[in-house]
């Protein structure tokens, strides 16, 4: 049965907290350069909004379709044993991206970069949770966002200093896949394996455990990923330049480098669930912005606070994951949400870029301002159905 974590009394596992973070920034960055890379060179071939749309949806599918299998693999093999193998095959199929630069044979292997990057996901998030002390995990897993956004914003930054040409932006990507697994064989001994923790969870049953907390992860991945896609697209319909535009990206993610931390302190002192509403309500009013100011100097400063909005939305419901499960069931849990992390990734990138194409460049942020609406009012009944106990 799941049971509350209790709270440790072993001092901080500062080594293996680094480690993991170090690990999970990399990988973001080579996460956070191929989404904008992709934009941009489909656009390039001349394929439209949808279809880039529906090409970015396929890293999220391989996500969903692997999910189910990493609590059994973890226990088979081990959580390090599985990371390695996963970055390695990511920097493989990475390879392949850049060799064949064929559009049409990218939906493929972005389906099976989700497959290879989805034990990264969930086993770096399953560790930090169960390597911070209850009593600070806020503030930890708020650092562990932030840095991870370093990580995001490193991409289109990158893109915006070595451009979008030749093998130069797959080659920091690949070498990022490859720092993982030298990270990962440095400190894998000090890493949980959960080789011993056999009491599996299905993952459907967090539908009924927690299913606020699904919605919300799928709603922050629909927003981030629809803006990370799509926001070139948007911002060409005004004729700004694509260099701009990676720029603008980089100012969005970094909000989370800024506002992450000081997000996970204040979810020590209140319930994760109602900054998590917050954090939703304050993306849509946001987004909702965007058609006035897109051409004004203040778009700068408000996608920064959306950015981080926007992720903080995930970051709460790691927060609140973490302080209600531990175990088998966190493991569970975690891939639960990579499952609801690749559903919005398929839903928010295809149902954006259609909605450009039928309403004009302004489907963008009404897709933005109706997936947190709708997450802020599911949420606060949710709140209230458990304030009943129910």
């Amino acid at each position: 049965m799941v049971t509350p974590a209790p709270l440790p009394s072993a001092p901080l596992p500062v080594a293996a907290l680094a480690g993991v973070t170090a690990t999970v920034t990399v990988f973001a960055l080579a996460q956070g350069l191929s989404y904008p890379l992709f934009t941009f060179l489909m656009q390039e071939q001349g394929m439209p909004p949808a279809l880039i749309g529906l090409s970015a949806a396929m890293t999220p599918l391989g996500i969903i379709a692997s999910a189910p299998f990493v609590p059994r693999l973890t226990r088979l093999v081990g959580g390090p044993r599985l990371a390695i193998a996963c970055a390695i095959t990511a920097s493989v199929l990475l390879f392949l991206v850049g060799w064949l630069q064929n559009g049409w044979a990218w939906f493929l292997l972005r389906f099976l970069i989700g497959v290879a990057i989805d034990p990264l996901y969930v086993l770096s998030e399953v560790w930090m949770i169960s390597l911070a002390p209850a009593a600070k995990r806020g503030r930890i897993m708020g650092l562990y966002t932030a840095i991870v956004g370093a990580g995001f914003a490193g991409g289109p930054l990158t893109l915006y200093l070595v451009g979008t040409a030749g093998w130069a932006p797959f080659g920091i990507g690949i070498a990022a896949f490859l720092l993982c697994v030298v990270i990962l064989l440095v400190i894998g001994p000090r890493l949980p394996t959960m080789l011993d923790d056999h009491a599996a969870v299905p993952l459907k049953d967090f539908l009924h455990l927690a299913p606020a907390l699904l919605m919300a992860t799928a709603v922050a991945a629909a927003f981030e990923q629809s803006v990370l896609s799509l926001l070139p697209v948007y911002g060409a319909a005004y004729g700004i330049a694509a260099a701009t535009m990676a720029a603008l990206l980089t100012v969005m993610i970094s909000g989370n480098i800024v506002l992450q931390l000081p997000l996970g302190l204040i979810a020590e002192r209140i319930s994760p669930r109602l900054l998590l509403i917050a954090c939703a309500g304050i993306s849509a009013a946001g987004a909702a912005m965007m058609p006035l100011l897109i051409q004004t100097v203040a778009i700068w400063p408000l996608l920064f606070v959306v950015g981080a909005t926007g992720y903080g939305i995930y970051t709460m419901a790691l927060i609140e994951l973490g302080n209600r499960f531990t175990g088998s069931a966190l493991v569970a849990g975690n891939a639960a949400f990579a499952v609801m992390w690749g559903v919005g990734g398929i839903a928010g990138p295809p149902g954006a870029g259609f909605a450009i194409q039928a309403f004009g460049p302004q489907g963008l942020p009404v897709v933005m301002v109706a997936m947190c609406a709708a997450l802020v009012a599911f949420a606060l009944y949710r709140e209230t159905v458990r304030r009943r106990g129910g």
